[in-house]
């Protein structure tokens, strides 16, 4: 299959000023990131605060009270009182605060051995929210440990536990670079699944086929303009990222072209592919939205953890683009630049990125019908 270099810039000239004289496309490539990554970025938080607790406490020790004020000294914790036990138990029951800790008489006495038994504290969470209730349960126990240290009672064993790559914990240094992986699959996907469907639509597809354009330089003229813009919005992402949301960064730019560079190949050929099969802009777009976008939400592991995911779904998700990609991101950003990961997921994105392109290719004729 020749090409022939004239033909192929005249073409990409022409497509990039289309590209320029479209608002949509602008639109797409430049407004859509930013907005996107601030709405996940802010919206799709992991990180728990003011979590609201009761505590219904009958122990006057001393014992007792330091650990209430233990834990309404926790910034992460909002500690709520009642008149009574039935009625913290009913404001449980209604949602306004997600758990209920009950000391009851005794519980000092037990801690000086003074009592029978060990002192034990009872703590009741909303299990109808059980993320948030596993939340409580840990603030809790770790201020429950904390305590226990400070009163200076024996514990069999001690854990020390250390956060690496992300030490504070926050949430949005993971979820960042996950929400790029899912802006770019919308942005190479949706751009080129407009530009074949739009040939027809205008009826300039008669006349570009009537030319000795081929069908390599078709493609190509359709893939690179659309590249570059990709390129550009990724480091558009990058620099908002960085510079506005405070995520780190600690890998490669090198290593970030060449992982975006092969997931462009990937996402600008599922939809170059689509624009193809359907004639139609509003069909293409649809179809672009959901062959690309649900999956990398979805199944990408950028919000729902695949090793959780049923057999057949973990299966499917070798097969979604935005799967490595987001490993990728996540790994520069967060960790560096880790060959083992990257090379791994490179690979795979080149595989996939070829699969659609050939079948790009294959369904591409150079005649009216």
């Amino acid at each position: 299959m020749s090409i022939n270099r004239r033909r192929l810039l005249a073409l990409c000239r022409k497509e990039t000023l289309q590209i320029v004289r479209d608002p949509s496309s602008i639109l797409i490539a430049f407004i859509m990131p930013v907005v996107l990554l601030v709405v996940m970025g802010y919206a799709i938080n992991l990180d728990v605060d003011h979590l609201r607790l009761g505590i219904w406490r009958t122990d006057s020790g001393a014992p007792a009270v330091r650990l209430e004020q233990a834990l309404r000294g926790s910034t992460a914790l909002e500690i709520h009182s009642g008149s009574s036990k039935a009625s913290l138990l009913a404001s449980l029951a209604r949602g306004e605060i997600r758990g209920l800790l009950v000391i009851d008489d005794g519980f000092s006495r037990a801690l000086a051995g003074q009592g029978n038994g060990t002192p034990q504290a009872l703590l009741l969470t909303d299990g109808s929210e059980p993320n948030t209730a596993n939340f409580v349960t840990n603030y809790v126990q770790g201020i429950w440990q904390g305590w226990l240290a400070g009163e200076g009672v024996a514990m069999p064993v001690s854990i020390e536990s250390r956060a690496w790559f992300n030490p504070a914990l926050v949430s949005r240094n993971f979820l960042v670079p996950g929400s790029i992986a899912v802006v770019m699959t919308i942005i190479g996907a949706l751009l080129t699944s407009l530009v074949v469907a739009r040939e027809w639509e205008r009826g300039t597809m008669e006349a570009l086929l009537a030319t000795p354009v081929t069908k390599g330089e078709l493609l190509l003229s359709k893939l690179l303009p659309y590249y570059g813009l990709g390129i550009i919005a990724m480091l558009l992402c990058l620099l908002f990222s960085v510079a506005v949301m405070g995520v780190p960064w600690r890998g490669s730019l090198l290593l970030l072209f060449l992982v975006t560079s092969v997931f462009l190949g990937s996402a600008l050929g599922l939809g170059l592919f689509l624009s193809t099969v359907m004639r139609s802009q509003f069909n293409a777009a649809q179809a672009a939205l959901i062959a690309a976008f649900l999956p990398a939400v979805m199944l990408s592991g950028f919000v729902f953890e695949i090793a959780s995911m049923p057999p057949l779904l973990r299966a499917i998700t070798h097969l979604i683009p935005a799967r490595y990609f987001a490993s990728s991101l996540q790994t520069l950003y967060q960790a560096g630049s880790v060959f083992s990961i990257l090379l791994v997921n490179g690979f795979c994105l080149l595989l996939l990125a070829g699969f659609w392109l050939a079948l790009t290719a294959r369904k591409t004729r150079r005649t009216l019908e």
